[in-house]
């Protein structure tokens, strides 16, 4: 699958990367787009691709054209794309905050699909939401599917507003859940125990619970009550998260992701 990328920074590279690994392309079908001169060399010394400082170059030939630039890059990229696609060409944005209606318009180019993936796509272990303009064909729905598939699970939706609270929730998750860590971990070297020791205990621990929530099938709740034994350790410490609104906090924390990434939507 003949692919650009209209730049080259760590997630772009990450989806690269695995679309590699994953065979869904080759080097010989990948041309990045980077204005970075140093970074152009990384990418092709690293990966074997075509690299150019030109984004409309890059995405000449290609059938599926990522764009994985920062926010405040999108207008320019767009400006230089604007017009540039033809119908058997699908571009695929994981820019966040920027809705469908404003790529459509700005590439003028209906065939688009709008993605909010996650950092663990860095290792396969992602989870990308997605959703299609109509006019994506069958094609390019299939070439979506291959890519997010290479960094993990992927999840279709019709309702564009799901992507907003994708965001909130599995974008900006993995923050969350390393701040988590970072906290048991000082829990741990508060108790006396060596920091190499506590982060183990607390990355496996984090690891394991999501791998066991996820493959066991049961609600994370009855995954809960299974190891609090009454009066145990386990429901001395949930009772002290609780006092502590723990609960409360995680859904304020989402809330507040929610807010912001519709407020980003509506400024474009």
């Amino acid at each position: 699958m003949r692919t650009a990328f209209i730049g080259g920074g760590v997630m772009g590279e990450a989806m690269l990367a695995r679309a590699l690994v994953a065979g869904v392309m080759t080097p010989a079908d990948v041309c990045v787009a980077e204005p970075l001169e140093d970074r152009r060399a990384y990418l092709a010394a690293t990966h074997g691709v075509a690299v150019t400082a030109d984004g409309a170059e890059a995405a000449a030939s290609a059938e599926l054209v990522v764009l994985a630039v920062k926010p405040q890059q999108v207008a320019a990229v767009l400006e230089t794309l604007a017009g540039t696609l033809d119908a058997k060409q699908t571009a695929l944005s994981i820019v966040a905050g920027v809705p469908l209606k404003a790529l459509v318009e700005g590439l003028k180019h209906p065939h688009v699909v709008r993605v909010m993936p996650n950092t663990p796509a860095r290792i396969g272990a992602g989870i990308s939401v997605w959703t299609a303009a109509p006019a994506v064909s069958a094609e390019g729905r299939a070439a979506a599917v291959a890519l997010l598939g290479a960094l993990g699970r992927e999840w279709y939706v019709d309702d564009e507003s799901y992507l907003d609270m994708a965001t909130a929730l599995s974008g900006s998750g993995p923050a969350y859940v390393f701040a988590f860590i970072e906290a048991l971990v000082e829990a741990g070297v508060g108790l006396g125990m060596p920091r190499e020791m506590a982060l183990a205990l607390a990355t496996e621990t984090v690891a394991g619970s999501g791998r066991l929530a996820r493959e066991s099938g049961e609600d994370p709740a009855a995954l809960r009550v299974s190891v609090t034994s009454p009066g145990g350790t386990t429901a001395a410490a949930l009772a002290a998260l609780e006092r502590g609104g723990f609960a409360a906090t995680i859904r304020d924390a989402v809330a507040a992701a929610h807010r912001r990434a519709i407020e980003l939507g509506g400024n474009r």
